[in-house]
């Protein structure tokens, strides 16, 4: 009898682990699949003149490469994110060099060699939508974080800044909600948007990034 209870509590214990495992095991969310040359779902945004998307492998691996001369527009993809299920946003990326003698924080010049944004709709009341912008910029400091030159409801935040790690492929991996609470300080469950943009319209200058596939994850 003895032997027969251990070897039920045994059985007990492994159905216990695997339905934990279950639980936290949630799969990738994969939202730009660009190194498969993917941008399925994905639509762009003029705000003045084109970027040019393309897929290469110039940046040393199969990406999304964005070219900016004096233009400025994005892609973005409307997507449902749950963020108590996948709250981590992951993401590479790649600058050969930014953009000279401007400042990010005033209008004249608001231009990024790259930018990922996180988008929280604020359905027929659009106004109320807001959208944290992880950064590459050209000198904010790494960590800073500012209002966008044009609005209160969109938040900068600058995760390298200048030719440090220029010319090589950098990994992220964000908390969102977490900055999300930072920045707006409000919780939020969910996302409804993401979008990438290089652009350089305000300077005039010329602005060039590779971006990675981009997916969420549990953890």
């Amino acid at each position: 009898m003895q032997g027969l209870l251990s070897r039920l509590t045994g059985i007990v214990l492994l159905a216990l682990a695997a339905n934990a495992a279950m639980a936290t095991d949630t799969p990738a969310l994969m939202v730009g699949h660009f190194s498969a040359a993917d941008r399925q779902d994905w639509q762009e945004k003029v705000f003045k003149g084109e970027t040019r998307y393309s897929f290469d492998s110039r940046g040393g691996q199969p990406a999304l490469f964005a070219d900016s001369r004096g233009t400025a527009s994005g892609l973005y993809r409307e997507i449902r994110i749950d963020l108590n299920r996948t709250p981590w946003l992951n993401w590479s990326w790649r600058v050969d060099r930014v953009l000279g003698d401007i400042d990010e924080r005033q209008k004249a010049g608001d231009d990024y060699p790259a930018r990922v944004y996180v988008v929280v709709s604020g359905g027929a009341a659009f106004w109320k939508t807001r959208s944290l912008v992880y950064v590459w910029s050209s000198n904010q400091p790494v960590g800073a974080t500012w209002n966008s030159a044009y609005t209160d409801n969109v938040r900068m935040m600058a995760l390298r800044s200048g030719t440090t790690e220029a010319g090589r492929w950098v990994e992220e991996k964000r908390d969102v909600r977490a900055d999300f609470r930072r920045l707006f300080g409000e919780d939020i469950d969910a996302l409804d948007a993401v979008a990438l943009m290089t652009d350089s319209d305000s300077s005039g200058q010329t602005a060039s990034a590779w971006y990675g596939d981009i997916r969420f994850t549990a953890r």
